[in-house]
């Protein structure tokens, strides 16, 4: 039995089912879910399913801080599919419970900024740049020129301040001491079965089990209606929307130099 959205004429008690598919570029409509989930007083337990490699440091950050605020009304289960690594764990580091399948890559906590500098193709090419700005670090990770030793410094703090706050997140949502998450909080790839040793992760699973959990925490009798939080895209426009987004992605990444809590 699977419904799109809330409905007054499913009896008994139901689970919501907030999807985080693929990466992650904004937070609005996972936000909207948790908060209609979280106010709906039939839904008594949400499954948060995640299958995603990371994304964007605010929109994860923004998703974490909604799975806390549901945490304090109803029990969240995070279930991890294929994938949930750096920004996707981030966001499973806020739920009650984490469910990941032995194979499931996780881990990956770590930040990354990608520059490209393009001064020699543009001097071959015979191009020239002028840039008017209001201080000197303006126009930092600019194409047109190289990086200057200030200015590495500068990014390198920034960097390190988001993956400290990464590495926090981390040791708070699995209650570890902050020193042995920071141990393993270099970017690497973990296995679900690797995870589970490392207490990132509280046991192996499907999607099916981690309702079941939720089942159990929420103290449902019998078996519950699963209320999916939005309709699944037509074959299509998943297909078109997926190409426009990767190519929309890579050239962000490498053209303006966003910064994202993936990159494998």
């Amino acid at each position: 039995f699977r419904q799109q959205t809330p409905a007054p004429i499913a009896f008994g008690d139901k689970i919501g089912v907030v999807e985080v598919i693929g990466v992650i570029s904004d937070a609005e409509e996972t936000v909207r879910w948790l908060k209609t989930f979280r106010e709906d007083g039939s839904i008594k337990a949400i499954v948060l399913r995640i299958d995603s490699p990371g994304g964007a440091v605010g929109a994860a950050q923004e998703i974490y801080r909604e799975v806390l605020k549901t945490r304090e009304k109803k029990k969240v289960v995070a279930s991890l599919g294929n994938v949930a690594a750096s920004g996707g764990y981030y966001i499973a580091c806020g739920a009650d419970k984490i469910v990941a399948n032995p194979g499931t890559l996780t881990g990956s906590i770590g930040v990354v900024m990608h520059f490209a500098s393009l001064e020699e193709l543009f001097k071959k090419l015979g191009i020239r740049g002028y840039v008017i700005k209001s201080g000197p670090y303006k126009d930092v990770g600019s194409p047109w020129r190289g990086m200057t030793k200030q200015e590495r410094k500068l990014l390198q703090e920034v960097i390190d301040n988001v993956h400290d706050q990464f590495v926090r997140a981390v040791a708070d949502g699995r209650k570890l001491p902050v020193e042995e998450v920071r141990k393993i909080a270099d970017g690497r790839i973990l296995s679900g079965e690797q995870a589970l040793e490392l207490g990132l992760v509280d046991k192996l699973g499907s999607f099916e089990d981690a309702v079941e959990l939720a089942k159990r925490l929420a103290g449902i009798k019998g078996k519950p209606h699963l209320v999916y939080g939005r309709e699944r895209p037509k074959l299509l426009e998943y297909l078109l929307e997926g190409i426009w987004r990767r190519g929309w992605e890579e050239l962000s990444q490498r053209l303006i130099g966003l910064s994202y809590l993936w990159y494998l």
